[in-house]
C-alpha cells in the first residue's frame, strides 16, 4: 500500500489528523476538493490564536505545516468512489486514476440545507448565519432574527439573545410548552408566528425581513437553524452506521472517531452535531490517534 492513511477532506479535521500521523512518520495522502463549509464566511472567530483570520488563511497555514513533513502528500481533486479492497481501500478520481491506502479517514464535512426563503442564500455566512458563538459578537447588538422550529429553535433563540434583541420566527405551527415560553420571556425574545416572505437589503447586507402579511421587521442579521447533510455518500456506501441529531444525520463514531466499519474513521462536522473549527481540529487529532493505534494493532498481531 502506498499510504497508511487516506484522508478525504483537507480542512481543519483532516489537516489536524494528518499532522498527528505524519509526526508519527506515517505515510498520509490528503485528498481535498477545495470546497470547505465555511468558504462563505469572511472570517473565522473563536479559534484560539486565530481569532478574526479568514478561514482559508488558517487552512493554508495548516496545509503548509503538514506539507513540511516528508511522509505527507496532497491531491487537490474530488474523490468519486471508495471501495474496500484486500488490505485497505481504493479511491477513484474523475480522471480515471486511483490510489490505495490501509486506512480511511472521512473528514469531508457537511452541506447546510438552507430554507427556501428568498434572500437567505446570497447572505449566507455574512448576515444570514448559523453559529452565534462564531459570529454573534461582530453583529454589535441590535435586532437579530432567529429562524427555526421545535425545541432546538427555543434553545437556539435563548442563546442568540446574549448578542442582541431577538425575534424568533417560528411559523404558523408554533406550539410552546409553558417552560419554553417562560425561558423566551426571561431572555427577552419576541415570538413571531407570521412566516417570512423574503429578506431585504442590498445583499449581503440585511435590513430586515418582509413577512407574508406585508409587515417589515428590522434586522441586522438572522441566525438560521439550517439542517445539514453529509457532503458525500461514501460512509453509507461503505456500510457505516448513521445517527440522527437535531441538525440532521451524521456518521456514528465511537470515542476514538472510529465508525462501525473496520478501518474507517470519521472526524469533524460529518460526525458530530455541534460544529466549529476548535471541535473539528480536536476530532481530527483523536481520529489520528485511533487510526494509528489500529495500524499498530494490525502490525503487531500474531501471524
Amino acid at each position: 500500500m502506498p499510504h497508511d492513511a487516506l484522508i478525504i477532506g483537507g480542512s481543519y479535521a483532516g489537516l489536524s489528523a494528518a499532522q498527528q500521523l505524519v509526526r508519527a512518520r506515517r505515510r498520509v495522502l490528503v485528498i481535498d476538493d477545495g470546497r470547505p463549509r465555511n468558504r462563505f464566511a469572511a472570517r473565522a472567530h473563536g479559534f484560539l490564536t486565530n481569532d478574526g483570520r479568514p478561514g482559508a488563511e488558517i487552512a493554508a497555514t495548516a496545509r503548509s505545516q503538514v506539507a513540511a513533513y516528508p511522509t505527507a502528500a496532497f491531491r487537490m481533486a474530488e474523490a468519486i468512489t471508495i471501495e474496500r479492497i484486500d488490505g485497505g481501500f481504493s479511491v477513484a478520481f474523475a480522471d480515471g486514476t486511483r490510489t490505495r491506502g490501509r486506512r480511511l479517514l472521512l473528514s469531508h464535512g457537511v452541506e447546510d440545507v438552507l430554507p427556501d426563503i428568498p434572500g437567505v442564500k446570497e447572505r449566507w455566512g455574512r448576515t444570514a448565519l448559523h453559529c452565534p458563538w462564531c459570529h454573534g459578537y461582530e453583529i454589535g447588538g441590535g435586532p437579530i432574527g432567529v429562524l427555526g422550529r421545535g425545541d432546538h429553535a427555543v434553545q437556539y433563540a435563548a442563546t442568540v439573545a446574549e448578542w442582541g434583541q431577538v425575534t424568533l420566527f417560528m411559523g404558523l405551527d408554533v406550539g410552546l410548552s409553558p417552560e419554553d415560553a417562560h425561558l423566551l420571556y426571561r431572555r427577552g425574545v419576541t415570538i413571531e408566528t407570521t412566516p417570512i416572505a423574503r429578506l431585504e437589503g442590498e445583499a449581503p447586507t440585511l435590513t430586515g425581513a418582509r413577512l407574508t402579511d406585508g409587515r417589515f421587521v428590522d434586522l441586522k442579521a438572522i441566525f438560521v437553524g439550517a439542517s445539514v447533510r453529509v457532503a458525500s455518500p461514501f460512509a453509507e456506501r461503505l456500510g457505516c452506521e448513521m445517527t440522527d441529531t437535531p441538525m440532521g444525520r451524521v456518521i456514528k463514531v465511537d470515542a476514538m472517531q472510529a465508525t462501525t466499519q473496520p478501518g474507517v474513521f470519521a472526524a469533524g462536522d460529518l460526525a458530530r452535531a455541534a460544529s466549529n473549527i476548535t471541535l473539528a481540529t480536536s476530532d481530527g487529532m483523536i481520529a489520528a490517534h485511533g487510526l494509528f493505534r489500529s495500524l499498530v494493532e494490525e502490525e503487531t498481531a500474531p501471524a
